[in-house]
């Protein structure tokens, strides 16, 4: 029994002899590292090691990273270009498709690696993503090759890495960081189509029973000035899709300023006259100043109008009628008003801004 025993634990430590491994640093202090940043909406993750300088300043170029591509003496391949790291290849991956350096590449995880020159560098985007470094490197298999310009003489970094930089809302530069150089290369994105594909998705989600999702979505249009067509539709959806469409002030104005800028000036003007008796009194005057600021006085006054008759007595409706007289160049009024919201100004702020108005209406002048 002794001896049955003793061999089941010799069977049992020689079958756990790989997979009981301890999980220690890698080889050579190549520390792992991994950096992610969002560039609109799409999500950018590179993971990679971190090799050091130790001291081999001068001599990482040329010398410790090969130029070109060469025989690295193990694998399949007779030409194989830099891991640009340590250890594993380097990955990339991108939620969406982007453009580097102008060039279009789908979404996915790619392998990076560079073939480095003096003056150049040749940045390779592989879709083998889980080879060791660049020793089965096959170019069948590149998705995309971008050309560009190493940067010298920078600040002196011991431990290779990437960074993103100059970034925009649609754009951001990559680069890879070791020695004294820098490879920088330019990642960009279609903001507006990844923005409407998420949109597109959210609104067949659990986001599609409230109609807030629609009108955000028709407000990006309208904000940006783009996909006004779509935008049109959703602000449709939004007050109209069945049993959570809404026909306010909100959903209304949305589509009313939607189709001004399709050209549609006499059906916004008719879905404004329904939207403006649904509006609150923060919505009504609101309203009424972007009016004015599009020198629209007459429309302005009307609004300014309706929100006093539906909050009388209120202070935000009284300033705006003082508003309203004021850029119909009816000073006596205006100042009339002014006076009524002094009265019941909530602060010293609020009165203090309508001490300003009452003294420039006394001059004769225009408050707007």
């Amino acid at each position: 029994m002794k001896k049955v025993f003793l061999s089941f634990l010799l069977s049992t430590f020689l079958m756990f002899d790989i997979t009981a491994q301890l999980t220690v640093p890698p080889n050579g202090g190549n520390k792992m590292a991994s950096v992610s940043e969002r560039i609109g909406l799409t999500d950018v993750t590179i993971n990679y090691h971190r090799p050091g300088v130790k001291g081999r300043e001068g001599k990482i170029w040329g010398q410790l990273v090969h130029y070109g591509f060469a025989d690295l003496g193990f694998g399949t391949s007779l030409a194989a270009p830099w891991r640009a790291g340590a250890n594993e290849n380097t990955t990339i991956s991108f939620s969406t498709p982007v453009k580097i350096e102008g060039q279009a590449l789908p979404a996915g995880k790619y392998g990076l690696m560079m073939a480095v020159q003096e003056n150049e560098v040749t940045v390779i985007f592989t879709k083998n993503t889980t080879s060791w470094g660049s020793y089965y490197y096959d170019e069948k298999e590149d998705a995309l090759r971008v050309k560009v310009k190493p940067q010298k003489e920078q600040t002196l970094v011991e431990r290779l890495k990437f960074e993103f930089l100059d970034q925009t809302e649609a754009s951001a530069t990559i680069a890879l960081l070791w020695e004294k150089w820098k490879i920088p290369f330019k990642v960009e994105v279609d903001l507006h189509e990844t923005v409407f594909a998420s949109m597109r998705n959210e609104v067949r989600g659990e986001k599609v029973f409230d109609w807030r999702a629609f009108n955000q979505a028709a407000n990006y249009c309208l904000t940006n000035k783009v996909n006004l067509e779509e935008g049109l539709s959703w602000a449709e959806r939004s007050i109209k899709e069945r049993y959570i469409g809404e026909a306010n002030f909100t959903t209304l104005s949305t589509k009313a300023e939607i189709l001004k800028l399709l050209g549609r000036t006499a059906e916004a003007e008719t879905v404004m006259k329904e939207a403006l008796p649904k509006g609150n009194m923060l919505e009504i005057h609101q309203y009424a100043r972007a009016l004015l600021k599009e020198k629209k006085t007459q429309e302005a006054f009307e609004a300014f109008k309706l929100n006093a008759s539906k909050n009388p007595n209120e202070y935000t409706p009284l300033v705006g009628l003082a508003r309203g007289y004021s850029a119909l160049g009816d000073y006596k009024n205006a100042l009339k008003q002014a006076k009524l919201a002094i009265a019941i100004a909530p602060s010293d702020v609020e009165k203090d801004n309508v001490a300003k108005m009452i003294k420039t209406l006394s001059e004769g002048k225009d408050i707007n």
